[in-house]
């Protein structure tokens, strides 16, 4: 897969966020939480796996334990051919729904409207937790 491809590849799952960070290092997301890295300058790429996946991945050529996140079971691929296009698709398939299993629900829904202060509950009497108090003087 190129650039290009697994780009829009990452982007087609629900909720994925892509984020610049660390100089090249293209991030893809799912509710503020990685699950694939793709650098630009020095094309490179890195996902989440199963502890299995991971045993079995580090032992193919131009596949190595990501450098700070190895210990989470994520690899980086040196090269992006190091893996079949539908192999590729399958473990960035896994990493999403992996990271997206475990990341935040409360990020997935929209933010309540704050209550404004004085404003009255359904039983018409003023909201005792969100009314001002004067100072004492």
């Amino acid at each position: 897969m190129t650039v290009d491809e697994i780009r829009d590849f990452c982007l087609a799952f629900p909720q994925t966020t892509e984020k610049l960070q660390w100089g090249d290092a293209l991030c893809f997301k799912i509710r503020g939480k990685m699950f694939a890295v793709l650098g630009l300058d020095r094309v490179r790429f890195t996902f989440k796996c199963t502890a299995e996946t991971f045993a079995d991945l580090i032992e193919r050529p131009n596949i190595r334990p990501s450098p700070y996140l190895a210990r989470y079971k994520w690899v980086m691929l040196d090269r992006l051919d190091a893996l079949r296009n539908d192999e590729l698709k399958a473990f960035i398939r896994q990493s999403y729904e992996m990271v997206a299993a475990k990341a935040p629900a409360a990020a997935a829904r929209p933010a309540r409207r704050a209550r404004r202060v004085g404003e009255r509950g359904e039983t018409g009497k003023k909201n005792r937790s969100t009314t001002r108090r004067r100072p004492a003087r």
